[in-house]
């Protein structure tokens, strides 16, 4: 058998405490951005997960030396001697992720020229580039596609320019800020994406002397500067895993505290967790209360008992509630009275995960239509974007093939709240955005074995 398979004994309450780091949408990119810098960058509480293994590696690749610091979680990053990397290199290390997009525009201002092979990612939609090439070629970028994939220079230098998102993109948003900080004169982008992870690289990027202003109405201006220099940062906290471990505790109807979590960026999705009949308390609050200090503080969810409510949901860009929110809650929603609605405006095809939770005794419907008021780029286009979910169903073990990051956590806490014994496979892509994962589970309680 493969190792990359786990048995999940599941019917058991989690209970427990676990930690979450820095935001794995974040970090990758704070890590491309010390390319720009001229002196070393040091980022703390970084996650030990896949994507990060492999931006570092990339990082290296083009001459960036990358080391772990003093402190746990902390990477130090000098891009003195920065260098081209091989296509093939590149392809080896890239060939996973779709970060190689973001380097871009750094290697650009530090070469003069960029490679971007084929992009892997998870397999939710399309998520075209087109958008990133053609912001890049406004930037003055010439491209030229080859069989391997884009090679990119710019002859003239880069240059500041304005432009617009068809949609509020946030690798779209990223790709104009890593260009645009250090472009010569001006660049204004209208419909920009403002998620927490966005603000926190504009944080950043201004440590390393860039100048950013963030108007109303998803407007950003950037002023290019000709140098930026290296950043000492510690990232927000990953709101996403912090989401999925909240889940786990309603599923399982276990109580769960996660430390690190941060109200501030999950109040929509708190309000839907209450909404749904779950509880919580700010854990801090009370840390500062006791006056006890050293001990970090975070979110406490859990199970009050009783039952579950039904709700509608529909994802949306931030401040809404978040895609990346609604695979781990939807295990959750199996679990609630009535008919719960999830309609997925973001990604086209992030609903097939809920094939794997009809086969252990969910029932879930996925439909074409707009079942929500949010504007939505799907509708009438032949994709099954939204889904409702009928409650309470008794979840039964069995055997689940992981398809992406996201569903395989879904999949881990249906199997967790599942009577019987689950085998789980691809589990190592969870590895992409959940730090020890197997560990966390250990000290929760939960019953799961590599087999």
């Amino acid at each position: 058998m493969t190792d990359d398979v786990l048995a999940v004994h599941g019917g058991a309450p989690l209970h427990g405490q676990i930690r979450v780091r820095g935001a794995k949408n974040l970090v990758s990119k704070a890590m491309v951005a010390a390319l720009l810098g001229e002196s070393p960058s040091r980022l703390f509480d970084v996650p030990r997960i896949r994507d990060v293994e492999v931006v570092r590696g990339l990082l290296g690749l083009h001459g960036v030396k990358v080391s772990d610091g003093a402190d746990d979680g902390e990477l130090v990053m000098d891009p003195t001697n920065v260098e081209s990397a091989s296509s093939d290199e590149i392809n080896v290390h890239a060939g996973s992720s779709r970060i190689p997009i973001l380097f871009c525009g750094p290697l650009l201002h530090r070469l003069g020229h960029a490679f971007i092979p084929d992009l892997g990612g998870c397999h939710i939609g399309p998520r075209p580039i087109d958008f990133h090439i053609q912001a890049l070629r406004q930037f003055g970028a010439v491209v030229d596609k080859t069989p391997e994939g884009m090679h990119l220079t710019a002859p003239n230098g880069l240059h500041g320019t304005k432009l617009e998102l068809p949609y509020p993109s946030v690798g779209a948003t990223e790709q104009v800020l890593l260009t645009a900080v250090r472009a010569e004169g001006v660049t204004e982008l209208r419909n920009a994406a403002i998620e927490p992870e966005i603000m926190d690289l504009i944080c950043v990027l201004q440590k390393m002397g860039a100048i950013i202003t963030v108007h109303t109405d998803r407007v950003i201006e950037i002023l290019g500067v000709p140098k930026l220099h290296g950043y000492n940062h510690k990232p927000i906290p990953d709101r996403i895993e912090a989401a999925s471990w909240a889940a786990a505790a309603l599923a399982t109807r276990g109580e769960i505290e996660v430390l690190g979590a941060q109200q501030a960026d999950m109040m929509t999705f708190l309000n839907v967790f209450r909404s749904i009949g779950g509880e919580f308390e700010i854990t801090d609050a009370r840390v500062a209360r006791t006056g006890v200090t050293g001990v970090e503080g975070g979110i406490k969810f859990w199970h009050p008992g009783g039952e579950l409510n039904a709700v509608a949901l529909e994802t949306d860009v931030h401040p809404g509630f978040m895609t990346d929110w609604q695979q781990p809650l939807v295990v959750a929603l199996t679990q609630a009275r009535g008919l719960s609605i999830m309609h997925e405006t973001v990604y086209e095809q992030r609903l097939g995960y809920t094939e794997a939770l009809n086969t252990m005794g969910a029932t879930i419907q996925v439909y074409r239509d707009c079942l929500g008021g949010t504007p939505c780029r799907f509708g009438r286009r032949n994709f099954k974007h939204s889904a409702v979910i009928a409650g309470p169903s008794k979840l039964h073990a069995a055997d689940l093939v992981i398809p992406d990051l996201r569903a395989g956590f879904s999949h881990l806490i249906a199997a967790l709240a599942a009577e019987g014994t689950s085998r789980v496979y691809g589990v190592d892509l969870i590895n992409r955005g959940y730090e020890d994962f197997e560990g966390k589970l250990a000290a929760l309680g939960a019953l799961v074995e590599r087999i």
